[in-house]
């Protein structure tokens, strides 16, 4: 029998596919639906840092201001009056999950300050949540900010909540950092048990005919794989972290690829959204013929064997691959 289990954060789950920060965990009834499809392990919605901001005073002014910057779409907010995803609903939410389904619940923070709201990982913790997903991201527009100043406020930042927590906290990362090697190993010596790679920049749209700036929801294909798949690759086995594929997750040749890469799990959202829960007992069934076809007893046999570690050249990860591409058009020509 095939073996799908994998361990993600010191957490058991019986398979690599993990539920992404979405819509899909507003609502008990859709987690119990991804739960009895086959999910191992779903990571909630983001609680944001303007959204504990509001519970003191400011949230309208931080919804009208910079909402270009959100790492999940702004129309993915329920409204206020309807729906409480303040953070006392989302503390309430983590404790029905968790009375509701067997699986690994990871709650998610997503903010960039060390204020206080870095206190909700603590309660976030008490309300019985898992692990913690610290989404940490920002969009620098100020052209005095240098990079080295917001790679310690990240590190700053993950420290403090480090400090707040004793359950398994990973990093979701954006792929637009200088040295990604070095600043994860940064992260990683802040107290990060795991990293995510990437953070998917949903990037705002112009309305011409009513001239504003509207965010706009493109969901994802499997042609952005290849970025996390690269990192992933170049990462695996060099830091005391587990690794994380999240964008462009969409089949189990998807899958296949971010496990060989080093990625523990990969996480997917687009594909749920766009073509239904059902899609994670077809993707896990896919997995067990495919392991079955090439010979694997279990997941973790094939768990970075496609890794730079592990290639015969490590080169094709760097920059020496961008010339054989090149190349490889000219014979086209």
């Amino acid at each position: 029998m095939i073996d799908l289990s994998t361990q993600y954060l010191g957490l058991k789950l019986k398979n690599p596919l993990v539920a992404s920060a979405s819509p899909l965990s507003k609502k008990v009834d859709t987690v119990k639906k991804l739960e009895d499809a086959g999910i191992g392990a779903v990571v909630m919605y983001s609680l944001f840092e303007e959204q504990i901001i509001h519970e003191s005073h400011a949230l309208d002014y931080f919804l009208s201001h910079g909402t270009e910057s959100f790492s999940e779409a702004l129309t993915y907010f329920p409204d206020m009056e309807h729906y409480n995803v303040g953070p006392d609903g989302y503390l309430d939410m983590i404790r029905k999950l968790k009375e509701s389904v067997q699986v690994p619940v990871i709650a998610s923070l997503n903010g960039i300050s060390t204020g206080g709201w870095v206190d909700y990982a603590r309660k976030m913790e008490q309300a019985g949540a898992d692990a913690l997903e610290l989404n940490i991201y920002f969009l620098p527009t100020d052209l005095e900010l240098e990079g080295i100043a917001l790679e310690d406020a990240y590190v700053e930042l993950v420290r403090s909540v480090r400090a707040q927590v004793k359950i398994p906290l990973a990093v979701k990362l954006s792929p637009y950092f200088t040295a990604l090697p070095n600043f994860a190993r940064k992260l990683v010596g802040a107290g990060a048990n795991g990293l995510v790679l990437f953070n998917r920049f949903y990037q705002p749209d112009l309305d011409i005919e009513t001239l504003e700036v509207v965010p706009d929801l493109v969901l994802s294909t499997s042609d952005e794989l290849r970025l996390p798949l690269r990192w992933t690759a170049i990462l695996y086995g060099r830091l005391q972290a587990d690794l994380a594929l999240t964008t462009g997750v969409h089949s189990v040749e998807d899958v296949v690829k971010a496990t060989m890469a080093g990625a523990r799990v990969s996480m997917m959202a687009s594909e749920l959204l766009s073509r239904g829960i059902g899609r994670v007992s077809e993707i896990l069934a896919d997995l067990e013929k495919w392991l079955e076809t090439y010979e694997y007893h279990s997941i973790q046999q094939m768990l970075g064997s496609m890794s730079q570690q592990a290639v015969a050249d490590p080169a094709a990860f760097e920059r020496a691959n961008y010339m054989k591409v090149l190349q490889s058009f000219d014979r086209r020509l």
